[in-house]
């Protein structure tokens, strides 16, 4: 998956840059999270921007245009620009502009801007009360806002309180472990538990569980199939990694089985680099607001492709989406188990070379 061929707000944040009301740092690279390519690349110098971006397809289409894709940095990393897209949910939002506020030296700008149907004046007046007093622009459907020189308007006790929003936090009446932005991130989710409570206990061998978000399948997995040996998530998204993790930990804990597992950071649509026995997934259909079924399909043609001669996908999906025709074409054999509340689970076998 690439970034959107329009992406008004990745454009609208550079606005402030190319009209000269902030500049590069002299010295040093400006910080961008969530990073995203796009034209800013071809108007400044990539190496002047330290890039940071968790979501794997994005983070890959960085890295082919040339882009130095760096880990989170340390929480004492201080830079004199920071540039900042902010998500939709509220919570991360709020802990994302807090880090971006954190990471600025004393006197140094933060620029973020935020499409205007995904919460443009939230973020506004958020990062007003962090920061102080704004500057701010709309342009491409989208609201921009820049800092003042960061100084004494800095709440620095906002700040803190506002990062700690995106500690992994129990959900669930305490059975997993998620946190805000992922998917589904504060709930089980009813197509999930839909798949879950049709999975045979005769599922048995190595799994794989794509887009595996904050491992509620994937612990079902556990708990339900007593002959699985090993489970590998695959999640895009590197914040859901550490709650998934944990989750796994507990589930294999709690079945007192020895049961291997993996937790990695991929885009399932690149393909599987093993091959497994059984596959389950609620395969992602959307980014941002737009349905792209196209997601789901790669899912499928990943799956068929990682899968062993006798291995079978578990899989559950919107009911009004057109996955038929895929799964024909990847598996010998389907079958829809269950057909309820908008959703539909689909068993696939004999996937075809």
């Amino acid at each position: 998956m690439s970034p959107p061929d329009t992406d008004g707000a990745l454009d609208a944040l550079f606005l402030p840059l190319a009209a000269g009301d902030v500049a590069l740092p002299a010295v040093g690279p400006a910080l961008f999270l969530r990073a995203r390519a796009g034209a800013w690349l071809r108007a400044w110098p990539r190496e002047r921007f330290a890039c940071v971006q968790t979501f794997k397809p994005f983070a890959d289409a960085l890295a082919r245009a040339g882009v130095g894709v760096i880990d989170e940095p340390d929480p004492a990393a201080r830079f004199p620009l920071v540039f900042v897209l902010p998500p939709r949910q509220r919570e991360e939002s709020r802990a994302l502009l807090a880090r971006a506020v954190r990471h600025a030296v004393p006197g140094g700008i933060v620029v973020a801007c935020q499409a205007n149907n995904e919460g443009a004046r939230s973020m506004e007046a958020d990062l007003e009360r962090l920061a102080g007093t704004l500057q701010s622009l709309s342009k491409h459907k989208c609201r921009v806002a820049w800092t003042a020189p960061l100084g004494e308007g800095v709440d620095a006790a906002l700040v803190e309180a506002w990062i700690a929003l995106d500690a992994p936090r129990p959900i669930a009446d305490g059975r997993y472990l998620s946190r805000p932005g992922l998917f589904a991130w504060d709930r089980i989710d009813t197509a999930s538990a839909l798949l879950a409570a049709h999975l045979p206990a005769t599922l048995a061998g190595r799994v794989a569980d794509l887009g595996a978000g904050y491992g509620y399948l994937a612990a079902e997995v556990v708990r339900r199939c007593p002959r699985v040996e090993a489970i590998d998530l695959y999640e895009a998204e590197r914040r859901a990694l550490e709650p998934a993790r944990l989750n796994l930990e507990r589930a294999v804990r709690e079945a007192s089985r020895a049961v291997a597992f993996e937790v990695f950071w991929h885009d399932v649509a690149a393909g599987l680099p093993q091959r497994y026995d059984a596959i389950v997934s609620n395969p992602p259909f959307h980014q941002g607001r737009a349905d792209q079924p196209e997601l789901g399909r790669a899912f499928i043609a990943a799956a068929a492709a990682a899968l062993r001669p006798h291995g079978s996908l578990w899989l559950v999906a919107n009911r009004h989406l057109a996955y038929e025709a895929t799964l024909a074409a990847r598996f010998a054999t389907v079958r829809v188990v269950d057909v309820r509340d908008g959703f539909k689970v689909i068993e696939a076998k004999e996937p075809r070379a």
